[in-house]
C-alpha cells in the first residue's frame, strides 16, 4: 500500500504502474499457502496473468490445503510442491512472499533482476494444533485471506493501462 517495492504492502504503491503479466507466490515449503494463493489467482485471473509458486524448499501435499480448496472448486490435489531452485524460468514482475523467510530469498532476486516484491504476512496454518475442524478453520482462514488480497490486488491497485 504505502510501502517501497521490495517491502511489505498490499501492492506496488505510488503513481499507477503496468499491471504484472507474471507472478510469483512464495512460501517456506510450497505445499500450503503459496499453492493456494496460486490456485485462486490462477481461478480468477489465469486468462490474463501467468501464477507459479515455490517456497525455500519443497515440502509435501498438504490434505488440509486439499480439502479446502476442493470446498471452493479447485483441485490442488496433483500439485506438486517446488523449491526456488526448481524453477525453469524466474523472469517474474512480482513476487509476492507469504512467510519471512520467503521474503529474504524474493528480495535477492530483486537485487538482480527487474522484480517487485511484496510481503503479506500469513499465517502458517500448520502450526495450528486442535482437531480436525479446528484444523480445517485455520485452512479457510488462510485461504479467505489470500483471495481477499489477491482480489484487491489485481482488482482495486491502479495499475497503468488496466
Amino acid at each position: 500500500m504505502g510501502a517501497a517495492p521490495g517491502q511489505s504492502g498490499e501492492g506496488p504503491p505510488g503513481a499507477a504502474r503496468r499491471r504484472p503479466q507474471s507472478v510469483l507466490f512464495a512460501c517456506t515449503y510450497n505445499s500450503v499457502r503459496s499453492p493456494i494463493a496460486e490456485a485462486l489467482a490462477r481461478y480468477s485471473f489465469g486468462r490474463e496473468i501467468h501464477f507459479e509458486s515455490a517456497g525455500l524448499r519443497a515440502g509435501e501435499p498438504d490434505g488440509f490445503a486439499i480439502a479446502v480448496m476442493a470446498e471452493d472448486g479447485m483441485d490442488i490435489s496433483k500439485y506438486k510442491p517446488r523449491s526456488f531452485d526448481d524453477l525453469e524460468d524466474t523472469s517474474f514482475d512480482l513476487i509476492v512472499s507469504l512467510s519471512p523467510e520467503a521474503h529474504h530469498r524474493a528480495l535477492e532476486f530483486t537485487r538482480s533482476m527487474a522484480i517487485d516484491a511484496v510481503y503479506w504476512p500469513t499465517m502458517d496454518p500448520t502450526a495450528v494444533d486442535g482437531t480436525r475442524d479446528a484444523r480445517l478453520d485455520a485452512y479457510r482462514a488462510v485461504r479467505d485471506i489470500l483471495e481477499a488480497r489477491i482480489r484487491k490486488l489485481f482488482l482495486e491497485t491502479a495499475w497503468d493501462g488496466a
